[in-house]
């Protein structure tokens, strides 16, 4: 099967020849692109992919093999993956195994020797679009592809029953509700001493206070924020009862229940190295991002909101700040694992709001 020719046909008409490598089959998702030059095992593993045939825009992926420590979550979502070049022989003392021995194991299509590059522009001039990876690109039905649509993302990446982490030196209960989160969210919490208890997307509002938390913690996730009318009905029950803190899907889920719009971003923002700017103080950091939506900047002032962050390449919004309820989100990734680490400090924000070092 390695060596073997296959397709990725783009829904605009344009057609790239590769090999493949992984598993079998076709597949049919949407084409993404992230520009890390590290952090693939991260990227694999994150369920925000969930749906999504995801390339790597920088050359060489796979040279440090396939950590299993270094998983976000116990399986991947990505629907494919697509790289320039790939290592064969992977150099690290912590390798398991390598990129292509994950991929086979987990039934994910990948393709090399394609020009990335290319795909990449096309991407950025057009925005993200549907794309099938098949050994026949005659078969392919355009029609059919354009309309392909990512459903039930959040159903298919949370967790089906509760399950507690327990906390270092314990000091706080936190309450994460899972939308398809990265473990590290509550790795990082876990640290700072808190108890978390991970329930269920659709977890209703009066059992999560039932829990009394000290706090509650919204997570990353994959798909169109707006999709989740449950989610945000039930989060507008829990907004001023406890201090709550969202990351990427949950920043989006929680603006929505405010009353802002989000918006689709033409070919979103993925990578490691996306920079963000704190308004507050001028400071520019540099993040680990992975979404396709942005919160409208124009609707967070009317929601009783202040924009904290924003993208210093493109202004979209990267953070909202709810004095009045005792909120705040950021759309980055401040648990990023492979880094950047530069704004950690948001998870001792948290736990300054639910008290400090009780």
């Amino acid at each position: 099967m390695e060596n073997e020719k296959v397709y990725i046909c783009l829904a605009d008409g344009h057609i790239f020849e590769g090999k493949r490598f992984g598993a079998g089959g076709n597949i049919t998702g949407e084409l993404v692109f992230t520009t890390g030059m590290c952090g693939y095992i991260e990227t694999l593993t994150d369920p925000s992919y969930y749906g999504q045939i995801v390339m790597q825009t920088f050359p060489l992926i796979g040279n440090y093999g396939f950590i299993t420590d270094d998983m976000e979550s116990k399986k991947s979502y990505v629907s494919a993956y697509i790289v320039r070049e790939k290592c064969d022989n992977p150099s690290n003392f912590r390798c398991n195994e390598s990129l292509e021995e994950f991929l086979k194991e987990n039934g994910i299509i990948g393709v090399y020797d394609v020009d990335t590059r290319e795909i990449t522009k096309i991407i950025r001039e057009s925005g993200v679009m549907n794309a099938v990876i098949c050994s026949n690109p005659n078969d392919v039905d355009y029609d059919k592809l354009k309309e392909y649509v990512i459903t039930d993302a959040v159903k298919s990446t949370s967790v089906d029953k509760p399950c507690l982490i327990p906390g270092e030196n314990h000091k706080h209960n936190v309450v994460l509700l899972d939308y398809g989160k990265k473990d590290n969210i509550p790795n990082e919490l876990a640290k700072r001493g808190c108890n978390v208890a991970i329930v269920p997307y659709n977890t209703k509002a009066e059992d999560i206070l039932n829990l009394n938390p000290d706090g509650i913690m919204l997570s990353n996730g994959p798909g169109d924020p707006s999709d989740n009318t449950e989610c945000i009905e039930e989060l507008k029950k829990l907004i001023g009862k406890k201090p709550i803190f969202g990351i990427c899907l949950g920043h989006q889920l929680l603006a929505l229940a405010m009353g802002a719009k989000t918006v689709k971003l033409k070919y979103g923002h993925r990578g490691v190295n996306q920079p963000v700017k704190n308004l507050e103080t001028g400071r520019t950091y540099i993040s680990s991002q992975n979404h396709g939506y942005a919160v409208v900047n124009e609707e967070i002032e009317k929601c009783g909101g202040v924009i904290s962050y924003v993208n210093a390449n493109d202004g979209t919004n990267e953070g909202v700040v709810y004095p009045e309820k005792n909120a705040f989100s950021v759309q980055f990734h401040p648990e990023a694992c492979s880094g950047p680490h530069d704004t950690r400090f948001l998870f001792d924000k948290f736990i300054d709001m639910m008290g400090g070092n009780k």
